[in-house]
């Protein structure tokens, strides 16, 4: 087997290939031939140290992956040698073969392809969790999405739309912006050509956006709570941006508003089976036809900083793939 890894923090430029020996799974553990591997923006977080996980050198980034079980160690029930699985984790999945803890693998059917499973990982389950329990969107809601061409927007997009909910995006150039369209939302806003806050409004008679889904944080989060409705949800996913924001409390009082953290890898330590749940809603919404990762472009695995830099530098829309 091979990795790509992280001897130093120096960003996806410092990743190299390291050859290991085949893996062997640990009690309550899977080893996985794996097939497929998402990229997110946090896998370049990463790779410089600037993320919430910061792992011991040398590591291998990537949190998604998809492929066929190799084999099982002691104490696992429910999964077998052949089966086809996806595979979420904190860090490693830029692998051929990997092992993970039982309640990190899910199942997926004959009609999902690897690449497919692998995009519905980090930013399905995070828009899923985000949007269904912890915003509790409901059917006929205004649902504003900001950075809505990107892995976790895109997502939200599609869900949004499952649910019922009246999808508004933002992007900030026109293929971008026709995408969100073409995606399923109502309407798409150049954020970068008008004020979003003042064209939220418009469209909501003054009311705002019932939900507001940031990955940015920033400015755009700072914005964000002069549109948002009564009674709303601000959604903090990530901060794309670079800035941390603040929030100034008395908007939050006069406007009986939520602030929603959303953080996905929280759940496997805390409530493992909120994930499983989540796994089994957006595969059903997959056999569907309600949902469907765009995958943008894949990438040999021995190319990860290529990959890398292009997702850092906005030039890819929906998910990248790594294919070992």
């Amino acid at each position: 087997m091979y990795r790509m890894i992280v001897n130093e923090l120096g960003g996806p430029s410092a990743l190299v290939e390291e050859e290991k020996p085949d893996l062997e799974p640990g009690p309550g553990e899977v080893c996985v031939d794996v097939k497929a591997i998402g990229c997110n923006f946090f896998d370049t977080l990463i790779t410089r140290g600037k993320y919430q996980v910061q792992p011991d050198l040398p590591f291998a980034p990537g949190a998604e992956a998809a492929g066929v079980v190799r084999s099982t160690g002691a104490g696992v029930d429910g999964v077998a040698t052949g089966d086809r699985v996806s595979v979420l984790l904190s860090y490693g999945a830029f692998a051929s073969m990997i092992t993970a803890p039982v309640e990190r693998v899910f199942p997926i059917p004959e009609s999902m392809s690897f690449e497919d499973a692998a995009a519905l990982g980090v930013v399905y389950q995070t828009s899923y969790l985000a949007l269904a329990p912890r915003a509790q969107i409901q059917a006929g809601e205004t649902l504003l999405v900001h950075a809505a061409a990107g892995g976790v927007g895109l997502a939200a997009v599609q869900i949004g739309v499952a649910l019922g909910a009246r999808v508004i995006g933002t992007a900030g150039s026109p293929d971008k912006l026709d995408l969100i369209l073409e995606e399923g939302a109502e309407v798409a806003i150049n954020y970068r050509d008008e004020d979003f806050v003042e064209r939220i409004k418009d469209l909501t008679d003054g009311r705002g956006a019932d939900v507001i889904y940031d990955p940015v944080g920033g400015d755009t989060f700072d914005r964000s709570l002069k549109c948002i409705a009564f009674n709303g949800r601000v959604l903090v996913i990530g901060f794309a941006s670079g800035r941390i924001p603040t929030a100034k409390m008395n908007r939050v009082l006069l406007k009986n508003i939520s602030l929603v953290g959303v953080h996905w890898g929280l759940y496997f330590d805390r409530d493992p089976e909120v994930l499983q749940e989540a796994h089994r809603a957006l595969a059903a919404l997959h056999a569907d036809g309600k949902i469907r990762p765009l995958i943008s472009a894949t990438y040999p695995l021995r190319e990860a900083a290529v990959a890398l830099d292009a997702l850092g530098a906005r030039k890819t829309t929906g998910k990248v793939v790594l294919m070992p």
